[in-house]
């Protein structure tokens, strides 16, 4: 089957797809907000998670399914068109999360992942933060509950 868009125009689809601020992104923040959670954006670490909680030492990625091969009916679709290319990419994706994950925990951080797919449901954020919550409040994986962390670098206070 051939794509449904020109090529010029799968080409403007494809660039209109953001990495940072997108639709999960804002649910969870929002949702973490609204439990009195705060949390700096991108930090300077290593794959500039989406939410840092220095308080907790805990960062937060939320993924989208396609892009980084969720085990999930989103993550699952492989592109008809140009096939290896998009399969080449993905797998790459994969490695590169796993090898930040490594680098992230061996300086201390505590790192979880939210899928894009877990935000489909219209409470889904909620859901989600609410998880994290719990986790954060148990000190589940391996960590005390309410640690404290040193400031980001080149940050005071």
């Amino acid at each position: 089957m051939t794509d449904v868009h020109s090529p010029g125009q799968r080409s403007r689809n494809m660039a209109a797809i953001r990495s940072t601020n997108t639709k999960p992104e804002l649910q969870l923040r929002s949702a973490l907000f609204l439990l009195g959670y705060r949390y700096r954006l991108h930090g300077d670490l290593p794959g500039r998670p989406d939410i840092v909680l220095p308080r907790y030492g805990t960062v937060i990625f939320v993924h989208g399914c396609f892009w980084h091969m969720h085990n999930c009916r989103y993550g699952r679709v492989a592109p008809r068109t140009r096939s290896h290319f998009w399969s080449v990419k993905r797998e790459a994706n994969k490695a590169r999360d796993a090898r930040q994950r490594r680098a992230l925990r061996r300086s201390g951080w505590r790192v979880l992942t939210v899928w894009e797919c877990k935000m489909r449901d219209p409470n889904g954020a909620a859901l989600v933060a609410a998880q994290i919550d719990r986790a954060l409040r148990s000190g589940s994986a391996g960590t005390t509950p309410l640690r404290r962390r040193q400031p980001l670098a080149g940050r005071t206070g």
